[in-house]
């Protein structure tokens, strides 16, 4: 096939590069959570379940052969969003960065009064919950001037009840935020000039509204569950910080440093098991406050709006969160202060602790070195006198020899030996200390 058949036949596509393996997942998560068309009345039920790496890889495999079990295809290895067409009903996973949710809506009878239990939900006995649920709502889309939807309002607790006109009054929403008989948050959105497209992403932001209103809550518990103990390491590091105000010596500073070593290793511990949270909580946060900017609500008949009532409830909490992680930081950072001081306090004392030990080993060398000069003197004599004696036998015999007639008698032959025994004996010692002195400054 020649050059130009060969591009003909490749059609006008990407060249064969290759492709980043993060490439389809970046490309795709602009798409991940699609809103849907909608149109008549309808009723969306959402069930959110946190679960991990592991727990989420056994739910894509439960869900994949729940896809085959009604002639679907399942999700892709690498998929985060799946939709599923049951008849006239939607069922939708979609996994998030800790958690997964189940999203179906069907068909609802507008004339229904029951305003019960769904019939054909696939929430039921055969579902497998990935994990522990969080989240659990109820929506439903009704035609505003229906008497199924002012049926639905009545039944709202009218102390927490929030009202908004939404999509310039396009449609009516309201909520109590309370869980109902079923365990389930309702919501009513009641159509009134809606289109298609207004009406799917309408009902969209009610549901990511309260999935990550929920989990932006969780964010509480855990500064709840932290602040008792940032407050017991403020109260440490305030004794500890009385107590160095009259500490001294070098033990004292010591077991004041090991208090404070303990104190900051809690708290890097506390800080560490709680900043996914905070931090997770303080993302969701920010989305909730995006969704409801994008609801562009309007006040209704005295009732709250769900900004209000969520910037309410919300808001405190938040900053609840926030002051536990200020506390936090701002307590490491005394508590290395503090730990830098004692370490200087105690350095010091190490340094005139080991001043004074030097100053004592100075004067044991100098009282070694006079030791050893004495040792050396008498070492002398004695090799000398030991010399000399040796000495003085060779003149005796020599003196008894024929030879000794020539020779001075024996006593001045040993008498001249003395001096010159001890001259030799002292360069002989000196020159091995020499040497021994530079064999040590070789070293």
């Amino acid at each position: 096939m020649s050059e130009t058949e060969d591009s003909g036949a490749r059609g006008s596509g990407l060249p064969a590069f290759e492709a980043h393996p993060a490439r389809a997942l970046v490309i795709g998560e602009v798409h991940a959570r699609p809103f849907h068309p909608l149109s008549g009345p309808r009723v969306f039920l959402r069930y959110g379940f946190i679960a991990d790496e592991a727990a989420a890889e056994a739910d894509r495999d439960w869900f994949g052969r729940y896809c085959q079990s009604v002639g679907e295809q399942g999700p892709g290895a690498a998929s985060r969003h799946h939709l599923v067409r049951i008849g006239e009903s939607v069922l939708r996973r979609e996994r998030h960065g800790e958690f997964i949710t189940y999203t179906w809506d069907g068909p609802l009878d507008d004339t229904d009064a029951s305003g019960g239990e769904p019939p054909d939900h696939p929430f039921g006995a055969r579902f497998r919950a990935p994990g522990p649920l969080m989240v659990a709502v109820r929506c439903d889309f009704l035609r505003a001037d229906s008497a199924a939807f002012q049926r639905q309002f009545d039944r709202f607790d009218q102390t927490s009840l929030s009202v908004s006109d939404v999509d310039q009054q396009a449609a009516i929403i309201a909520t109590d935020f309370r869980q109902d008989r079923d365990g389930l948050t309702r919501i009513v959105i009641g159509d009134r000039t809606l289109n298609q497209v207004q009406a799917g992403a309408l009902t969209q932001r009610l549901l990511e509204l309260e999935t990550y209103r929920t989990f932006a809550m969780l964010g509480l518990t855990e500064a709840n569950r932290q602040a008792p103990k940032v407050s017991i390491i403020e109260a440490g590091l305030l004794g500890i910080a009385e107590r160095m105000r009259a500490s001294e010596g070098l033990e004292a500073n010591r077991l004041l440093l090991d208090e404070l070593t303990r104190l900051a290793a809690d708290l890097e511990a506390g800080a560490a098991a709680s900043a996914y949270r905070l931090g997770a909580s303080r993302a969701y946060y920010l989305i909730v406050k995006q969704r409801l900017e994008a609801l562009g609500e309007q006040s209704r008949d005295g009732h709250f709006t769900f900004t209000q009532f969520l910037t309410r409830r919300l808001a405190p909490a938040m900053r609840t969160c926030e002051t536990l992680e200020t506390r936090q930081a701002n307590l490491s950072r005394k508590l290395a202060r503090a730990a830098t001081l004692l370490r200087t306090r105690v350095d010091v004392e190490l340094q005139e602790q080991n001043r004074g030990q030097l100053a004592g080993m100075n004067r044991r060398a100098r009282l070694q070195l006079r030791l050893q000069q004495t040792v050396e003197g008498l070492s002398v004599a004695a090799v000398s006198y030991y010399v000399v004696g040796l000495f003085a036998y060779l003149a005796k015999a020599l003196a008894d020899s024929p030879v000794g007639a020539f020779l001075p008698s024996q006593g001045v032959m040993t008498g001249i030996a003395v001096p010159l025994v001890l001259i030799t004996v002292f360069l002989f010692v000196r020159r091995i200390r020499r040497h021994h002195d530079e064999r040590e400054g070789d070293e």
